[in-house]
């Protein structure tokens, strides 16, 4: 079977020929109908990943697809079953092996290009806007990257809990998908002062960040009082340092979130928000947005989207 891997960090990944894969104690194969790319499988083709596995490995986080084959002591998922799961790996291919215990049904009318991208990128927005930003109804929530694949999420559920929330991102095309999604007000970072404009539209309450550099300097010097800053990565290869005496000074709460960490002291957590935002789909109070729906003989194009920022919304890689 095909298998888009990386076979070493010192060169790109490519597309490979390999075994299919026979399942262990606690596992499914699936036969995956879709793939959706997260930021961290560009991270984690260079080996900057906090859990990149040692090569040769297979790139693909998150799928969506169908059991074809069970482990000895799986009896669920069924096979024939289509599910969705995050597995960290194993995505980009025909087949992949995959823990039975995070699959999850997927909706009949859910299409494969959707389900492949919905867990991650709306998981991590639910999990960090509800749980740990505890975001609440009138307050303003400013996203920045806000027309990127978890970005869109935040600025969608962001409304759905009762927030005004301001849109930045780079340009007038993603500054329209943002407000498609429901934006409230739009600043472009590539022209505007995002402080002075954050400020004059009455500050921020939370900032939802998974940029990191200018973007994070810039949101945290228009936070109000109390006002929670959640950091979900660093796209902008910039890690900013912290200012404390702000901190202190406005009484404001930096959080870190890493969404695939609660997989392992608190899957509940995710199980949990999963099966709200599945309702929350179905009565059409999201609209996933994919910009891209790339062959896996091109896998490589799909990376190349993400990693010169002309996507928006999620990349989804098909076999």
């Amino acid at each position: 079977m095909r298998a888009y891997q990386v076979q070493s960090f010192d060169n790109a990944p490519t597309l490979a020929t390999i075994d299919n894969p026979t399942p262990k104690n606690g596992e499914v194969v699936l036969d995956i109908s879709a793939c959706g790319l997260n930021f961290a499988d560009l991270l984690m083709a260079e080996g900057k990943y906090q859990d990149t596995p040692k090569p040769p490995f297979t790139l693909g986080m998150e799928v969506c697809g169908t059991v074809v084959a069970q482990g000895p002591d799986v009896n669920e998922p069924a096979i024939g079953t289509r599910v969705a799961v995050f597995g960290g790996q194993g995505g980009m291919a025909d087949q992949g092996v995959f823990p039975a215990a995070l699959c999850r049904p997927v909706p009949d009318d859910m299409p494969a290009e959707i389900a492949a991208g919905f867990m991650v990128a709306y998981g991590t927005s639910h999990l960090a806007l509800v749980r740990r930003a505890q975001l609440q109804a009138g307050e303003t929530l400013v996203v920045l990257g806000a027309a990127g694949g978890v970005g869109l999420t935040a600025v969608e559920i962001g409304k759905v809990l009762g927030a005004t929330v301001i849109a930045v991102a780079r340009g007038a095309d993603k500054l329209a998908v943002a407000k498609a999604a429901g934006a409230d007000h739009l600043i472009d970072s590539e022209t505007a002062d995002i402080k002075a404009e954050i400020k004059a539209l009455g500050g921020a309450d939370v900032v939802y960040d998974p940029v990191g550099g200018d973007g994070f300097k810039s949101a945290l010097g228009a936070c109000n009082r109390e006002a929670r800053v959640i950091i979900i990565g660093f796209a902008s290869g910039d890690i900013p340092q912290i200012p404390a005496n702000i901190l202190l000074v406005k009484n404001i709460t930096v959080i870190g979130f890493y969404w695939g960490g609660y997989l392992r002291f608190n899957a509940v957590a995710l199980t949990d928000r999963l099966a709200e935002l599945m309702l929350w789909y179905a009565d059409g109070r999201l609209r996933p947005h994919v910009s891209h729906v790339i062959p896996l003989d091109d896998a490589g194009e799909a990376l190349t989207l993400m990693r010169t920022r002309k996507s928006t919304g999620k990349v989804v890689v098909t076999p």
